[in-house]
């Protein structure tokens, strides 16, 4: 089905959306399947703020390299020999080769595979084969210095792999300093369970539909009836912070037990609140994190386009140690709640197709965290347009 014409920026409606939330109406259908608007967020949210790419994990010891694709951009992780996780542009200075087609582990240098240009895991230009003639591989008009990888603003925290692809974000430990601090009590080593702790789900929906959902406890009742068994709806709260996250708390988590009745090993240092407590924000734009007293786990949302999403989940434990089986069947739990979600997401991405359908409206009590997130889409996209309605 052919998307929806862009309107101008003056007829998107994003003035509707900025509107208290009793009167505000969602975003419009063009920011779900237009191809001219996904490239505009392409660069005012997620190029111009600190975006999700990965974790450490997939980068675990010194010398592993993983290319990805981040909205079309080549990109490189790798942790250097210094241990440093670090993002660069996976292309070769040359001819803007790709360097990386798989993950591997860098013995040496990263080369080259079309005239063996090599780099340092810290993308330093080390060697330049013939650059100045066969048996030359120098050449005074080839300054090795000025032609290293080109680096991204990167930053690790919950092992998430943050970036900022334009440069222009304030440092991560500033723009994201209100969310550290909810969660200070959580500064604790993270240790990744693993290969069994890890999956994808493909969902034919625009990424921000899978933030919407996740901001927002509205629909327990209906999609996840396991959960709302013993976390209903009304032991649920609202986490917003303007201009920068929003989500969901319960006040009754219930540990997961094995057959011998143990769990789990806490995370050390808790207060009594996180007994039972249990928070789930989405750190905007791609970062959905979610923490208890004795797991957390990060989902990378990484759009493929208008109307796909590729949902990488990672699940963490207090202890290097835990056990398997019980890890196993944590994981196929959180499994299931998120596929239960799947369809409604990829229902509501459909619906966008529904010309006239003026984004919906929000119920005041219910829906504040997903008007927040409408609202700071919004608010990038004007930063974002200012400049170029001034012209």
């Amino acid at each position: 089905m052919a998307a929806q014409p862009l309107c101008t920026a003056h007829h998107t409606g994003l003035e509707n959306v900025r509107r208290p939330i009793s009167v505000a109406n969602g975003l419009p259908n063009s920011h779900y399947i237009n191809a001219q608007v996904f490239a505009e967020e392409r660069q005012a949210v997620m190029f111009d703020n600190w975006a999700g790419l990965g974790v450490g994990s997939d980068v675990p010891d010194t010398g592993n390299a993983k290319p990805v694709d981040f909205l079309g951009m080549p990109l490189l992780m790798i942790r250097d020999k210094t241990g440093t996780v670090r993002v660069f542009q996976n292309i070769c200075r040359h001819r803007g080769m790709i360097l990386v087609e798989k993950p591997r582990k860098i013995e040496g240098a990263i080369r080259c595979p079309y005239h063996s240009w090599c780099y340092s895991t810290s993308g330093d230009l080390v060697s330049t084969p013939h650059v100045g003639g066969p048996g030359k591989n120098t050449h005074e008009g080839i300054d090795r210095a000025l032609l290293g990888l080109i680096e991204l603003r990167s930053h690790v925290w919950r092992d998430v792999i943050w970036i900022n692809v334009s440069g222009t974000a304030a440092p991560f430990e500033q723009a994201n300093a209100a969310l550290v601090a909810r969660w200070s009590e959580f500064d604790k080593p993270l240790h990744h369970g693993g290969a069994d702790s890890r999956f994808e789900l493909e969902v034919k929906c625009n990424w921000k539909l899978a933030v919407e959902n996740y901001c927002e406890s509205y629909h327990l009742p209906w999609l996840h009836p396991g959960l709302n068994s013993y976390s209903r709806l009304e032991d649920h709260y609202h986490i917003e912070q303007p201009g920068l996250f929003s989500g969901q708390g319960t006040l009754v988590y219930r540990q997961l037990k094995g057959e011998d009745g143990k769990s789990f090993p806490d995370f050390d240092g808790l207060g009594a609140r996180w007994d039972t407590a249990a928070e789930y924000i989405a750190a905007y734009p791609n970062v959905l994190l979610g923490v208890h007293r004795d797991h957390s786990f990060a989902i990378i949302l990484t759009p493929r386009g208008t109307e796909r999403t590729v949902e990488q989940v990672h699940l963490y434990y207090a202890a290097s140690d835990t056990d398997a089986e019980l890890r196993a069947r944590n994981t196929a739990q959180w499994k299931e709640v998120f596929e239960e979600d799947i369809f409604v997401v990829e229902g509501m991405q459909r619906g966008r197709h529904a010309v006239g359908f003026d984004g919906g409206r929000f119920s005041p009590v219910m829906d504040g965290p997903t008007h927040m997130f409408h609202d700071w889409i919004a608010s990038q996209m004007a930063r974002h347009r200012a400049p170029l309605a001034a012209e």
